[in-house]
């Protein structure tokens, strides 16, 4: 490929990229169609909206014909209010036209987080965010957020938005903002909650070891007073709902459904599944203690080590597999982390990682927890080997991407790294420096 052609590939790329993308969006909006997609998950926050609108018990709502319950915190009650005011078509027309944008935002916050705010380099400069976008729509959960209308991939947004602002991310504007996102997402849902522990502890080692502290303890003050804000907010607003909440509800993670059910890809429905039984007990809480240890200590290397990305897509990873109940459909934390090993793999060679990623990658794409039995008549409870390896892809892969993210952050070594927003000082080329000495021999003669 001569030079001229691969400046116009170049050129014209993004044109392509944005085509392929919208071609695929226009695709997947026909396929739900065609599905008959009911967004059942919408409809529930239709009537928590109603719920606080005619000023009902929000908690004891039942909702479609699932009678499905209320299990958000009263802040996201809140949020859902405009909902009752629109129409059922027009509300699901626009749930799915604002879940694809999100997945475009996701997108460029992935990759704007890999490079630490500058250009990608080769090969990333050729997978800009609408090809990712145009691809990652097709994944399970992705395909399932949007099938039910949730709001997983704007929690996630919110959290990578915050993240611009962690030390080795490089500039972000808009500082005065800066824990919004983590802590509007945790009043939303409250699994982000583990990003405030993760930069809590990353602020704490930091300064043991001497280093900079403040602008991860700040990011942690900051979630905080956004979250607690949210909180006391819908409070005020709703000080019956938030008492019930607050005082209990909250720790009934069995209002969502059963834990044993194949969408649950948490550690919890994992080991339920194992042990066939419906209450893992001790057995998950043991996990869930060790994992969240592992996953919080990945994170946090990753994090001291200037891989900003690694870092919140680990924490990311470890909520999912620590959280009581984490469906399919929350796991939209995939698009980054197949963007970031399969990055890895390309820059580090060797077809062994290259297969390992696409394997990690492709699991998310397969729909395979679906290929089990289930259903209200439990089956679950009795899977046989295989029926539960296909059951348990999601930890799985989480759990192999924290391997690859631990072993990520140890190449990385010791960098030390400017507080965010900060940008480092940037050093001549030894090229661009002998040409200004010659530049300059070249005037005094």
């Amino acid at each position: 490929m001569t030079a001229a052609s691969l400046f116009r590939l170049r050129r014209t790329f993004p044109v392509r990229a944005t085509a392929l993308c919208l071609l695929s969006f226009a695709a997947f909006w026909v396929a739900q169609r065609l599905a008959g997609v009911t967004m059942v998950d919408l409809m529930v926050y239709r009537a928590e909206g109603r719920a606080v609108l005619d000023g009902a018990d929000l908690y004891a709502l039942r909702a479609t014909e699932n009678d499905l319950p209320a299990t958000y915190p009263p802040f996201a009650a809140l949020l859902f209010t405009p909902l009752p005011l629109l129409g059922t078509g027009l509300m699901r027309t626009l749930a799915t036209a604002g879940n694809l944008l999100l997945l475009l935002a996701l997108a460029l916050l992935t990759l704007r987080l890999i490079t630490g705010g500058r250009r990608l380099p080769h090969p990333l400069a050729w997978l800009g965010a609408p090809a990712l976008a145009a691809v990652a729509v097709w994944s399970e959960p992705v395909w399932t957020t949007l099938r039910y209308g949730q709001i997983n991939l704007l929690v996630t947004v919110l959290v990578l938005w915050d993240m611009r602002y962690l030390p080795g991310a490089g500039p972000a504007r808009g500082r005065r903002w800066a824990g919004a996102g983590i802590g509007l997402a945790a009043a939303v849902k409250l699994t982000p909650g583990l990003f405030v522990v993760f930069l809590l502890l990353a602020g704490v080692v930091a300064a043991v070891r001497g280093g900079v502290a403040r602008p991860w303890l700040a990011l942690a003050r900051n979630t905080v007073c956004w979250f607690l804000g949210a909180t006391a907010l819908a409070a005020a607003v709703l000080p019956r709902d938030s008492w019930q909440f607050w005082s209990g509800t909250f720790l009934a993670a069995d209002r969502a459904g059963h834990p044993e059910q194949t969408a649950n890809q948490s550690l919890r429905g994992l080991i339920a599944r194992l042990l066939h039984t419906a209450d893992p007990g001790l057995w998950w809480l043991a996990g869930a203690l060790l994992t969240g240890a592992a996953g919080l200590a990945v994170a946090v290397l990753a994090g001291l080590r200037s891989r900003p990305a690694w870092a919140a897509t680990a924490c990311g990873m470890t909520a999912l597999l620590v959280s009581p109940v984490s469906w399919s459909h929350h796991w939209v934390w995939s698009v980054p982390a197949a963007v970031l090993v399969l990055h890895e793999a390309v820059r580090a060679g060797g077809w062994w990682r290259r297969t390992g990623a696409a394997v990690l990658t492709g699991l998310f794409f397969t729909y395979a927890l679906w290929w089990v039995p289930h259903g209200p008549e439990r089956p679950e409870l009795h899977q046989g080997p295989a029926e539960f390896a296909l059951s348990a892809l999601y930890p799985l892969a989480a759990l192999g991407f924290l391997v690859v993210a631990w072993r990520v952050a140890l190449r990385s070594g010791a960098v030390e790294v400017p507080p965010a927003g900060q940008v480092p000082e940037q050093r001549e080329p030894a090229a661009a420096e002998r040409g200004r000495a010659g530049r300059q021999a070249v005037a005094k003669e």
